[in-house]
């Protein structure tokens, strides 16, 4: 099969969708990838790189659409939607149920795209979503530290504190992985962290990895509106696979935190749970609502594009390896690939998807 790997154009977005060692693998399988020039430069893999591994270099995006599969990191931008009726099948992140244009312009290219944050196992896991949503949780309070800083905007508070004064407060809201990534960082500054979460078997987990270093709370209205103007970083890290993040904090209770306190919304991608929290970019990442600092960067792990396009490739890869052996085939011997599929035909096959987009049939 011909594979081809454009360069990710999305705003400091640095990963790259096959990284060398995976393009050895495929080609040593009898594919051909065409890889656009410096599609890996970012990530720290250059042109010679991938030649070595076996790959074509192209020129032009063009050329690395025109190919069967296409597999990228992120979602196609309105500049790269004109490639869409290209290739036959696209396997990236596509995060649909927060972006209307998109679904619509999959739904009329006929293009067959399957969704990385969708693949799931049998017991509910996200295996292709879980690397970046490590990375992002970690990164969130390494985030967070910064933009409290006073010539960020913040408050000027350490979120570790010293000895005689204070650490930071830390609301996370969400116990999966992004929030218990983000606590192990926040844990490890020495701030005083609080988890939200409405499952009480995944709060009772926590307290065996936390124990009593976290205070795990129950999520509700009465517990959000008491903790939320307490924290100097309050962190969204809410997820319902392949649907729009619930909001969860009001505008209301967003102007009752404290000046200069910092907000990190790592469901941007799906909407966001914070009213006041809109989506932003590396180049232009924070601006002041409420006299609060909001971070809504939905690419947080472009920031460290060697770690985080290894740490993709590790899981993509034999999904990739199935895709480009069977093609189509391989969604009916995969179940948990099979429930990546977002569109084909022109429709919406994706049940979470649909319910978000109901009015939206066939185009």
């Amino acid at each position: 099969m011909e594979i081809g790997v454009p360069k990710e154009i999305k705003d400091q977005e640095f990963r790259v969708g096959l990284s060398p060692s995976s393009v050895r693998v495929l080609c040593d399988r009898g594919h051909q990838v065409f890889v656009e020039t410096d599609a890996g430069m970012g990530a720290g893999f250059n042109d010679s790189d991938y030649q070595q591994a076996g790959a074509i270099i192209v020129e032009t995006a063009l050329a690395a659409w025109s190919r069967e599969l296409v597999i990228k990191v992120k979602e196609p931008l309105k500049e790269e939607y004109p490639y869409l009726e290209k290739p036959k099948l696209l396997f990236t992140y596509l995060h649909l149920a927060a972006d209307r244009t998109l679904t619509e312009a999959l739904m009329q290219s006929g293009i067959t795209a399957i969704a990385y944050e969708t693949v799931e196992l049998s017991d509910g896991r996200l295996p292709l979503l879980t690397p970046m949503s490590i990375i992002a949780g970690r990164l969130s309070v390494q985030f967070g530290a910064r933009y409290l800083e006073k010539q960020q905007g913040g408050r000027g508070v350490l979120l570790g504190g010293i000895p005689g004064v204070s650490s930071g407060r830390v609301a996370i809201l969400g116990g999966g992985i992004v929030g218990t990534e983000a606590a192990k960082i926040a844990v490890g500054m020495g701030a005083q962290v609080q988890i939200l979460d409405i499952n009480v078997d995944r709060l009772a987990y926590l307290e065996t990895l936390f124990g009593s270093r976290v205070e795990l709370l129950y999520s509700n209205v009465s517990n959000i509106e008491t903790i939320v103007p307490q924290a100097d970083l309050l962190i969204g890290a809410v997820l319902v696979p392949g649907k729009r993040a619930p909001i969860l904090v009001s505008q209301e209770l967003v102007s009752k935190m404290r000046p200069g306190s910092v907000i990190i919304d790592v469901a941007v991608d799906q909407g966001g749970c914070i009213e006041t929290l809109r989506p932003t970019s590396h180049s232009y990442p924070t601006y002041i609502k409420e006299g609060v600092v909001h971070f809504g960067v939905p690419n947080m792990p472009g920031a460290v594009p060697w770690t985080a396009t290894q740490a993709l490739n590790h899981s993509t890869l034999p999904y990739i390896i199935k895709l480009a052996d069977q093609g189509l085939n391989a969604l009916d011997k995969d179940v948990a690939l099979a429930k990546g599929l977002n569109i084909k035909d022109r429709k919406i096959v994706h049940p979470a998807v649909v319910e978000v987009f109901p009015d939206l049939g066939s185009v």
